[in-house]
């Protein structure tokens, strides 16, 4: 015999059902056994039934914008009586009384482990760290709607449910539409890729301030629910949380240090202490429930005391987050799913859903309001205001999980409960694509000044930006500088980004070393910015060096590096070329190729790539560089780009230990030819042969070509084993003639036709190679301007 009873999250206590237990196994179709008669079969197809259900839903509404949430909400409601539940036949076959017993078990546990993993990415010491803007925003975000809600709920008492009239209980519905939380935040978030951005960093610090603030206010008020049948009640409500927080606080986040203590650096936490601690989510929940505390508040407290970023966070993170976000969390939406009943509303009847609805969409209004006003009043421009506010209006999944809560101590009924699911669906699904229509995190780098080598005035500091992903490119990035000719009448000033994957915390982290110490869990990475200061005291007197590192999701590292160039004025932002295989990971393309992509697209000034192939690293100090003859080659195939990797070589060529061969491309009979850029491209080359004719270290030369055949072989002809970099130009205001039927060759769009041909294993050249690619004015096209004569 069975014992059917629901969870503390669960609904209220229900009378026992006892029925026959289902065989586990059956013998097989052939002996004429029904398979879903037989408990652990049916399990296993729950199990695929629910997953193919939540991604086949999340796959129809992606072309809407519709973040996960809203998707994985709406598919548990499909597998819930409101539709397929609906059919008796299908849910005494797929969700008979047991086997609903563990499908809502294995929920609650996805929701513990959810509010766990997310507990560890969270950083409280933003709470500390914000300005004065954060937590006015926060502050009045939190306190207009807990009041008027509060104030809308006494006009509507005489109107209520009992239980829902009680004080207690007001208050509790009150706090939780006033607080938006960060765990519903940070996904949301992370799927419209404006975790970098200001607003997105914005909001993630006013989330957590608003946390703190508005969860103390749940948690009174919760104590005070508790004290409604003895007044004891609420002391020892008081007494067990108070003293469950402060065994977290000491005891086990010293653990957790130890912990971190000895793991060797750079290296992952070992396996028995990551199980220990996926196993501690489980007994933590466990107290938390014999105290009589919110099952959830456990694991989101332990996330909390474990420090963020690696080792510790970042292991655990990197462990559990794929199952417990691909896996559990499917099964927490089918139990929403199976508790969220239509049909229970009509039966309700307006009269008791209305003071709920109420109260939820005034919450939902002044919430926004709230968030509006006091952004406005610090001089936020209205747009980023209004986006600012509808990110603060978000709702996921831990209001559904107060929603449970509230059903479980009989604050609401199913009825309302499925209003308030709906209103969640609803507020979050309009919400999100109006944040998309209304902020563009590129905006700020859509700059009207010309930023390129091209135009730079003479004896102007060079401001470049140099993209380091790990100690490799350090070496290369070196020498390409010592080639670029550092002096007293051409100087640099090197702005240096540490660009290093955000992984086990949620908040980016921008750290200026001039004036931040950077967090001990990235001073294993002080060797590469170490290297810089080294070059740097070499050449002082002409080179102005400045370091910087950005911990951000690779989808968003360009947001840090266009941000920065348009800080710093940089004229050129040299990029690191890595052969990395894209993988697809959560539906966004990853990768140092997507990085440099979205760089090309969004820079404020010109780019360019260096596929570094060692050789150029050979000398490796800026010392040892001199004293022999390097040999540079210049593809210049006309347009923009070509323009500017001209002018670029044309400041190497000043340094007396390059030697530079420009070979420039003509189609025959000048077929194709645009006049304009023809004009410019002849300004410029004559410019560059008027100013280096004497000079025996500069060879040009010129070759007519018919086809894009020609050009290749052409090019494959002056292959020598002598020449240690090509510089070419990408694509822009290239004659189509001298790629034509090329165009399929291209295997890497970053480094466009020709620089990817150079590069390929077919060319066989052993020399690095330069891309360059002249700033693109976005929304004007290619600017027509002269060409540089000086």
């Amino acid at each position: 015999m069975g014992v059917h009873a629901f969870s503390r999250l669960g609904m209220p206590q229900v009378p026992m059902i006892c029925r026959k237990i289902h065989k586990p196994h059956s013998f097989g179709i052939f002996y004429g056994a029904n398979p879903l008669d037989y408990s652990f079969t049916l399990v296993l197809l729950e199990i695929i039934f629910v997953l193919l259900t939540s991604r086949v839903i999340r796959f129809l509404l992606k072309p809407l914008k519709q973040p996960r949430i809203v998707s994985d909400i709406i598919g548990g409601i499909f597998i819930g009586p409101s539709v397929l539940g609906g059919n008796k036949k299908f849910s005494s076959y797929m969700f008979p009384d047991n086997a609903e017993y563990v499908m809502k078990n294995i929920g609650i546990i996805g929701f513990m482990y959810f509010l766990f993993v997310t507990g560890v990415k969270m950083d409280l010491t933003l709470i500390t760290k914000s300005g004065k803007k954060n937590w006015y925003i926060a502050l009045v975000g939190v306190a207009l709607p807990l009041i008027i809600v509060t104030i809308v709920a006494f006009f509507l008492r005489d109107s209520m449910d009992k239980d829902l009239a009680k004080i207690s209980s007001i208050g509790i519905v009150a706090s939780s539409f006033a607080i938006t939380t960060f765990p519903v935040l940070y996904p949301i978030l992370q799927e419209l890729n404006l975790l970098s951005s200001e607003i997105g960093r914005m909001a993630l610090s006013t989330a957590i301030i608003s946390d703190a603030v508005g969860i103390n206010a749940l948690l009174a008020f919760e104590a005070a629910k508790q004290g409604e049948a003895q007044t004891i009640g609420a002391l020892w409500y008081m007494v067990s949380l108070a003293v469950l927080m402060a065994f977290m606080v000491t005891c086990v986040r010293r653990v957790m240090e130890w912990i971190i203590e000895k793991t060797p650096a750079g290296q992952p936490v070992d396996q028995g202490y990551v199980v220990a601690i996926l196993l501690g989510v489980c007994g933590i929940g466990f107290m938390t429930d014999l105290f009589g505390i919110a099952i959830a508040n456990g694991p989101l407290w332990l996330g909390l005391v474990i420090p963020d970023g690696p080792p510790l966070g970042t292991t655990l993170v990197e462990r559990c987050e794929t199952i417990v976000m691909d896996i559990l969390m499917p099964f927490s939406f089918a139990f929403v799913g199976l508790y969220t009943d239509v049909n229970t509303m009509s039966a309700a009847g307006w009269s008791s859903l209305g003071p709920m609805f109420a109260m939820a969409v005034v919450g939902y209004m002044s919430k926004m309001i709230g968030t509006l006003l006091p952004a406005i009043f610090f001089d936020l421009p209205l747009r980023d205001s209004l986006t600012l506010s509808l990110i603060m209006s978000l709702r996921g999944q831990v209001e559904l999980i107060l929603y449970i809560h509230w059903m479980d101590k009989l604050i609401i009924g199913q009825p309302c409960f499925t209003m308030l699911v709906l209103l969640t669906v609803v507020v979050t699904g309009i919400a999100t694509p109006l944040i998309s229509i209304l902020y563009d995190p590129t905006r700020p780098y859509m700059v009207t000044q010309r930023r390129t080598i091209q135009h730079l005035p003479p004896g102007k500091e060079l401001r470049t930006l140099l993209c380091i992903h790990d100690e490799e490119t350090v070496a290369g990035f070196i020498n390409l500088l010592e080639a670029s000719n550092p002096s007293v009448t051409t100087p640099f000033s090197i702005f240096a980004i540490h660009l290093i994957e955000l992984l086990g915390r949620a908040v980016p982290v921008f750290i200026d070393h001039e004036l931040q110490e950077v967090p001990s869990q990235y001073s294993a990475y002080e060797t590469i910015h170490n290297a810089l200061r080294l070059y740097q005291a070499s050449r002082r007197d002409f080179l102005k060096l400045h370091t910087f590192t950005a911990v951000a999701p690779k989808r968003s590292m360009y947001q840090d590096i266009c941000k920065l160039a348009v800080a710093n004025k940089a004229t050129l932002i040299i990029l690191p070329y890595h052969n990395d295989r894209l993988e697809h990971l959560g539906g966004s393309w990853v990768g140092v190729r997507y990085v440099n992509l979205n760089v090309l697209t969004h820079a404020p000034c010109s780019v360019g790539i260096l596929v570094d192939k060692y050789n150029f690293q050979k000398p490796l100090s800026a010392l040892s560089f001199h004293n022999c003859l390097h040999h540079f080659v210049v593809l210049f195939l006309g347009g923009a780009d070509a323009r500017e990797a001209l002018v670029y070589a044309d400041r190497m060529v000043k340094n007396r230990d390059v030697s530079l061969t420009v070979i420039r491309f003509l189609p025959y009979s000048s077929v194709g030819d645009v006049e304009m850029e023809k004009k410019l491209d002849d300004g410029v080359v004559t410019w560059f042969w008027v100013k280096n004719e004497r000079n025996n270290r500069v060879v040009y030369k010129e070759v007519v070509v018919r086809n894009g055949y020609e050009t290749m072989a052409a090019i494959h002809a002056m292959n020598h084993d002598s020449i240690e970099l090509w510089i070419v130009g990408k694509q822009q205001g290239i004659n189509p003639i001298l790629l034509d039927e090329l165009i399929d060759w291209r295997e890497n769009q970053e480094l466009g036709v020709i620089g990817d041909y150079v590069n390929s294993v077919e060319f066989g050249s052993s020399a690095s190679v330069l891309v360059v690619q002249q700033q693109i004015m976005r929304g004007h096209g290619t600017l027509k301007c002269p060409g540089r004569f000086r």
